[in-house]
């Protein structure tokens, strides 16, 4: 990975994106992809896409992933001058207990601490639910903390970017400015190749709320295939439940989605495109849809073909998310390669 690439993926992960609230992260993504790109532009909710026109003999391909994470808001302040919270998302309350966190007020950022009782002093709990959990901000009463809060002022936990080796990142919010890291550095491979295709990056919003941004888009473009990068269930480490998932690892590849929306077409010609570049995939069993913006994208706008593959990806939706980077870098190569070779595997349809 060079450093303008490593620099951009590690932007996009320290600049707080949660859902409903992705402006700040979505000016790092597109000041990323707009020297590569013939055109940039963003709607009225935010979804951002580039594109590279082809020469007009091509199909119309889109490469995406979502930019929001996970995160709560302000729901209510106390008289004590305490904040109660409600979810932005799959929040899962069992991790924030204990957590350092900033809640993004209009006057700059405001840190917080979630509270938890002291183990002295906690008998037998079930795990909470996100009503049960407060912010202390230092305040001493209501009008303390609304000088300096507001009700709807969205909340991430601060964890930051760890290096944990070479190739081993851990952080908040890799589910998912991975995939949209990956979206726009496929895009740049694919450009660099001079496509018949015209080729789509797209950072979509407000994914994690019901793939809200993937339907936007969808109607916005019609394309003739999509390519959504999202996170997958890694289960490669001690007391996973591997039996839920399918046995995906870190550093063993790309993971292609095989089932319900993942276009049998779109999947085959993935499948070829990895073993002429010599990438290793891993199959990702998805039956009941696939949980990702290729749901959004495949009935938006009648039938378009789309397709997940999947970054392995460990403790989603905690703060401590880890991904391999030889996984995104092969990605990058696959999905760049797709895009410059589109025309041979159109028409994106079922042979009935």
């Amino acid at each position: 990975m060079d450093q303008r690439a490593r620099d951009t993926l590690v932007e996009l992960l320290e600049t707080p994106s949660p859902s409903g609230y992705e402006t700040r992260g979505q000016r790092v993504w597109v000041d990323a992809v707009e020297p590569v790109a013939d055109e940039v532009r963003t709607d009225a909710y935010g979804n951002a896409i580039a594109v590279h026109h082809g020469d007009g003999s091509g199909p119309e391909i889109v490469l995406t992933g979502h930019a929001d994470e996970i995160g709560f808001i302000v729901k209510s302040i106390d008289d004590d001058g305490f904040v109660r919270v409600g979810p932005i998302g799959g929040s899962d309350p069992s991790v924030a207990r204990g957590q350092h966190v900033t809640i993004h007020a209009n006057e700059g950022p405001v840190e917080g601490v979630v509270g938890q009782h002291a183990i002295h002093l906690r008998e037998d709990e079930d795990d909470p639910e996100v009503d049960d959990l407060w912010i202390d901000i230092g305040a001493t009463d209501e009008e303390q903390a609304t000088d300096r809060v507001a009700v709807g002022d969205p909340i991430t936990i601060a964890q930051t970017v760890s290096w944990l080796s070479d190739t081993r990142l851990g952080a908040r919010g890799l589910d998912n400015r991975v995939g949209t890291w990956v979206a726009a550095e496929a895009f740049r491979r694919a450009v660099a190749a001079d496509p018949d295709a015209t080729v789509y990056a797209v950072s979509t919003v407000q994914e994690e709320l019901g793939l809200q941004g993937a339907k936007m888009v969808g109607f916005d473009l019609e394309p003739d295939a999509v390519v959504a990068v999202d996170v997958g269930h890694a289960v490669d480490y001690p007391s996973a439940p591997s039996e839920k998932t399918s046995q995906m690892a870190l550093g063993d590849g790309p993971g292609l989605g095989r089932g319900s929306t993942n276009h049998p077409v779109v999947f085959d010609a993935l499948q070829t495109v990895a073993a002429d570049e010599d990438i290793a995939v891993q199959v990702e069993a998805l039956g009941r849809g696939t949980g990702t913006d290729a749901d959004g994208f495949f009935t938006a706008a009648g039938a378009v073909p789309s397709q997940v593959v999947s970054v392995p990806n460990r403790y989603m939706h905690t703060p401590v998310e880890v991904v391999d980077t030889d996984d995104l870098e092969d990605i990058i190569t696959l999905l760049g390669a797709f895009a410059a070779r589109a025309g041979e595997f159109e028409p994106f349809a079922v042979d009935i």
